[in-house]
């Protein structure tokens, strides 16, 4: 057995996927660190280093598998085999469907859901023969209940999640050691709503409650080691998850009346000027994990670590969901 962990992180130079290589550098884990922009990823082994962690770095597209199958490799040669793999990576157009265009839409496509495909494509080829490691895959409340404004993300994380499901079931067909596991997240406080595509008049925000990238970062790194088939965080991603499924005509008019507006801070913003759609951006930005959200984001989720610690989360969950949808039901009348 490896003396230290290995681990591969897409997104690794910004939002979620930096707080996620942080987390394992404080176990000190070898973290091989993917994306696009160098400034950002230089930025981030630097974090690794200082918190004990050894990096590596291999800048990749991971829209391209090509790319990526070279970066799994790279990462193996210097740091070791791989023992978990985190599909992260993500972008996405904030506007209305009628307002994105074609090739907006299928390269948010090609990053957010093929770039989990291709990075868990190249991992497996270098688990299975070894009958051992793990992928999470970072998935997201939106990829059980669609919303306006993010028809690109939601569309790519619903495909996440059914491509994540055909695998665990082939996986099991086949008695296999590798394991995948997916982390449902709710808003986080990520520079994506500075950087992402928006055509949107005002500034992107994420929908509250806001949680800081360092509770997905506990959160994945839990997941890696804890065969658990998948972990919601946040009370909101129970809610939208499990009240959805109670009551998905509630949540479709309650999305519709209020999410637009919900999805924006009153501050005029030219989300063209720095979007990193097709291109990264130059540097490293906002203290690389955090966006511009720290005084409304919380640090915890109780509810992660209920359900971390065995709750029995599924009664309490839809008892949580049942709680929220009458509160709609509510609001709707009132």
């Amino acid at each position: 057995m490896a003396e230290r962990e290995v681990v591969a992180v897409t997104g690794a130079s910004g939002g979620v996927g930096r707080a996620i290589a942080r987390e394992f550098a404080k176990h000190g884990a070898a973290v091989g660190l993917i994306a696009r922009g160098r400034a950002g990823l230089d930025a981030a082994a630097q974090e690794v280093s200082e918190l004990g962690g050894t990096p590596h770095v291999h800048p990749a597209d991971v829209a391209e598998f090509d790319q990526v199958q070279a970066a799994a490799a790279a990462i193996e040669e210097r740091l070791g085999p791989i023992d978990v793999w985190v599909n992260n990576a993500m972008t996405t157009v904030f506007a209305f469907i009628d307002d994105i265009e074609p090739a907006e839409f299928e390269r948010a496509t090609r990053v957010t859901y093929l770039g989990a495909v291709w990075g868990t494509k190249a991992a497996l080829a270098l688990m299975l023969p070894r009958d051992r490691g793990t992928i999470v895959q970072v998935g997201s409340a939106l990829a059980y209940r669609g919303i306006p404004l993010q028809a690109p993300y939601c569309g790519a994380k619903h495909a996440t999640k059914g491509f994540y499901e055909s695998l665990r079931c082939e996986l099991r067909h086949r008695g296999s050691g590798v394991y995948v596991t997916m982390v449902q997240l709710p808003g986080m406080n990520t520079p994506q709503f500075d950087h992402c595509l928006s055509k949107m008049p005002r500034h992107p925000m994420p929908v509250p409650p806001i949680y800081q990238p360092e509770v997905a970062a506990r959160a994945v790194y839990w997941s890696a080691h804890h065969r658990r088939r998948e972990l919601y965080v946040g009370i909101s991603t129970v809610y939208s998850i499990i009240g959805n499924k109670l009551a998905p005509w509630l949540a479709e008019r309650y999305l519709a009346k209020t999410a637009v507006d919900g999805q924006q801070t009153e501050q005029p913003f030219d989300g063209t000027a720095a979007a990193n759609l097709f291109e990264p951006l130059d540097g490293d930005h906002d203290e690389g994990a955090h966006g511009g959200f720290d005084d409304q984001a919380h640090r915890h989720s109780p509810q992660a670590w209920l359900s971390r610690h065995r709750l029995p989360s599924g009664l309490a969950a839809t008892a949580l969901a049942g709680g929220a949808g009458a509160a709609l039901m509510t609001r709707r009348r009132a």
